[in-house]
């Protein structure tokens, strides 16, 4: 797929053109994906899929004014250099943040896997979840998905990268009368998934939730598994985000070198662990191994290349594209959260009386750190059991403080999507419910 975009030659299409109509630089960024994924419903295969997409993003400055103008599937160069043209003619001149001869070509990363070993996988797991729950309905999706991405500008600049990822996501219902339970869990990895994993933490959740009990309310601690632990990790990394330092929004803006939680979190951005990669940036600028916060102590902020001169410092290779039609902005790529030693079963030991939050309603907290959420799926912990499902409650409460107040982490980190993260316990955190 690479080759496919070096072959058509649009880019250097555009930018030739592009100097050509008076722009002093630009810039063009492709991206291709591909995916096959197959859909089961109701435990029977439901459909088979395949997708294509692709899209070019031109990015120019005619006398410091920049345009930038999108366009998907078959490209007219004339067109889409004229749309960048006429929108620079409404935006004010700026400063032209652009890399520099380099040309590197990354190595393909990830093997795709053929559609019948996706189906013979879906196929495995249902039945293994419905051995030991035959009631269950089962609904499932899995994917191999292929990403191209390539980024080259007018003063040197041609980088190109393809990615292969696996994906499965499984949910089962069950539906006891008029209790409705849905359970679901997912995994992505490169070269080969593990669905007999994906089934081991489903049927868990399961055997957990054969009872319903009344949760305890008040001040207890909260246990958050891993595939729940990314919601607090959200707030966190808009702390950590060069953009809202500048703006005086993130709380840590002036806490460089100081404490900000517990001493035995560590987090840092690895970009090339797990099942996601990424050489470069949106900008064209190397991602990098960084440490932000070492033993709870506050180290670095992530910038692209705008916001790290604004702050007076540089890019360190975190300028990503939330769309293919925006800008480039601070973004954080492939998050992990430094796990500890003890494993889902001993922290669920050290509870006496608490509360595992599995799966929610709805998103986390805010920059403020401040969060309400309704747990979905949520167990209640008696000396050290868990004792049953939880329904009706909810958990509050501020994500700065609540890290802070770690009690214990585990050893079981896992993925979820490029966050990489243990379970954890925290206390200071407030939960009401409904007997």
């Amino acid at each position: 797929m690479n080759y496919e975009l070096q072959k058509d030659n649009l880019a250097e299409r555009l930018l030739e053109l592009a100097a050509k109509c008076g722009a002093e630089a630009a810039e063009v960024y492709q991206a291709r994906s591909q995916s096959r994924p197959v859909f089961f419903e109701a435990n029977r295969l439901k459909q088979l899929e395949s997708a294509q997409t692709e899209g070019t993003a031109l990015r120019l400055w005619r006398d410091g004014r920049p345009g930038l103008a999108v366009a998907y599937g078959s490209v007219s160069p004339e067109a889409l250099v004229g749309s960048a043209l006429a929108l620079s003619e409404l935006n004010e001149p700026e400063p032209i943040e652009l890399g520099s001869h380099s040309q590197t070509i990354y190595p393909n990363v990830g093997q795709p896997i053929g559609v019948e070993q996706l189906i013979d996988w879906g196929k495995e797991a249902i039945a293994q979840i419905r051995d030991d729950f035959p009631e269950v309905m089962v609904s499932a999706e899995w994917d191999c998905e292929m990403e191209t991405t390539r980024l080259v500008n007018s003063l040197g600049l041609d980088c190109h990268y393809t990615d292969t990822t696996l994906s499965c996501y499984l949910s089962a219902e069950w539906v006891r009368g008029d209790d409705f339970l849905s359970v679901s869990d997912g995994q992505t990895q490169r070269d080969r998934l593990q669905p007999e994993e994906v089934v081991r933490q489903i049927l868990q959740r399961l055997a957990w939730a054969k009872a319903n009990v009344a949760p305890s309310t008040g001040r207890i601690p909260v246990l958050f598994t891993s595939k729940a632990a990314d919601m607090l990790w959200g707030t966190i990394q808009a702390a950590l985000n060069g953009k809202r330092v500048l703006e005086t929004a993130s709380p840590w803006a002036e806490r460089l070198g100081q404490s900000v939680m517990a001493k035995a979190l560590t987090i840092y951005q690895d970009p090339e662990a797990g099942p996601f990669s990424c050489p470069f940036d949106d900008e064209g600028t190397p991602t990098q191994h960084r440490v932000f916060v070492q033993n709870g102590v506050l180290q670095n902020f992530y910038c692209d290349r705008t916001t790290g001169r604004q702050l007076g410092t540089t890019t360190t290779g975190n300028g990503f594209r939330p769309g293919l039609g925006s800008y480039p902005t601070p973004g954080l790529f492939n998050l992990l959260i430094e796990p500890g030693t003890k494993s889902l079963s001993d922290l669920i030991n050290l509870l006496d009386n608490g509360l595992i939050v599995d799966q929610m309603l709805g998103g986390g907290g805010s920059i403020s750190g401040d969060f309400s959420i309704n747990i979905d799926l949520g167990y209640r912990v008696k000396n050290g059991q868990i004792i049953g499902r939880v329904k009706d409650t909810m958990v509050a409460g501020n994500i700065y403080s609540a890290v802070k107040q770690l009690v214990a982490l585990g050893s079981d980190a896992d993925w979820n999507g490029s966050c990489y993260t243990p379970s954890l316990i925290l206390e200071g955190l407030s939960v009401t419910g409904r007997g």
